[in-house]
């Protein structure tokens, strides 16, 4: 790409779900950036507190249009960003910047992301944590493995990027594009590993990196077990289901597109089952919720199975 990035022509979306507080902080952040985004996104994932007349308390200073979507039903992180990515596409969006609520954007975030625009269509900023420290992002996967690379070298050098094969929906900054290549992101993985198929998808189509850019900060306090290179934060019972039944789309995604092998990916699910077992014991000190793990292999064996199971299509142009 060559073209001069356009403020206007980029949508944050922002799944939200209970957490009004949290969102408000983020949308005060908005208020503050220079440049704006052309309109902001916000699907909300059938809240039951009061995010309704948050999103509202905003639309007349925010500075920008608020698109407000909220959904009958829960659909997940994953229902939500599909949701949210969908609509910014069909509003026109040429870049479509996605977020949780739990962070806030840095006042010249979308002029740093901007400023890679030029040159690549699948780009990742940095964020600070809760803390202020750097956040350490996986932003590579062992392929075939289908697991995070725990280790992958954190610095930077002059060029001021690294080339990744995953994602993070807190913050994967796409090109529409890429979205038409590849489709929307699937809502059937609920929560957990729906980013990181949707960020190995788009290297499989572009150039995807990671920027030495900070343009967002965590708002979230978690629990973390320092490991000193990187953290390993704590889960929940949901989070362990999904991230052992999910697998199985993984698996049928990797089937799609020719790099399944049966033996190395099953060394990589066993590795998955092991990390969520060391999360438990070290970083939730309990040894309750290996049920869920239990639960969700048997739930990923079933769906790995059924050979009527498709990824998502591609958009129309």
């Amino acid at each position: 790409m060559t073209d001069a990035f356009d403020p206007a022509s980029a949508a944050i979306v922002i799944v939200t779900y209970n957490r009004s507080h949290l969102l408000s902080g983020l949308l005060s952040s908005i208020r503050a950036m220079d440049p704006k985004p052309g309109r902001v996104v916000i699907i909300d994932n059938d809240s039951a507190d009061d995010t309704t007349a948050v999103v509202e308390s905003f639309r007349d200073d925010i500075g920008t249009e608020i698109v407000y979507r909220r959904l009958a039903t829960n659909t997940g992180g994953s229902g939500g960003f599909s949701e949210g990515m969908r609509t910014a596409y069909e509003l026109g969006a040429e870049w479509i910047w996605m977020m949780d609520d739990d962070v806030e954007v840095l006042p010249d975030g979308l002029a740093r992301m901007g400023k890679w625009a030029p040159r690549f269509r699948s780009i990742q900023g940095r964020r600070y944590d809760y803390d202020g420290s750097e956040f350490y992002w996986q932003y590579r996967i062992a392929e075939r493995m289908g697991i995070p690379i725990p280790f992958a070298p954190s610095g930077f050098d002059a060029a001021g990027f690294k080339e990744m094969n995953s994602g993070c929906f807190e913050g994967m900054f796409i090109h529409r594009s890429i979205v038409q290549q590849i489709g929307l992101p699937d809502p059937r993985f609920f929560i957990y590993w729906d980013d990181q198929m949707y960020g190995w998808l788009a290297s499989r189509k572009t150039t995807a990196v990671i920027v030495d850019d900070f343009v967002l900060r965590r708002t979230r306090e978690i629990k973390q077990w320092d490991m000193g290179i990187r953290h390993m934060n704590a889960s929940s019972n949901a989070y362990r289901y999904y991230i052992m039944r999910n697998r199985a789309f993984i698996k049928h995604y990797y089937r799609e597109h020719g790099v399944y092998n049966p033996v190395i990916f099953g060394l990589g699910t066993t590795a998955t089952f092991f990390k969520e077992l060391i999360r438990l014991f070290f970083v939730e000190r309990t040894v309750r919720g290996t049920s869920n793990l239990f639960r969700g292999l048997r739930d990923g064996g079933r769906i790995g199975r059924d050979r009527s199971w498709r990824p998502m299509s591609p958009l129309e142009a």
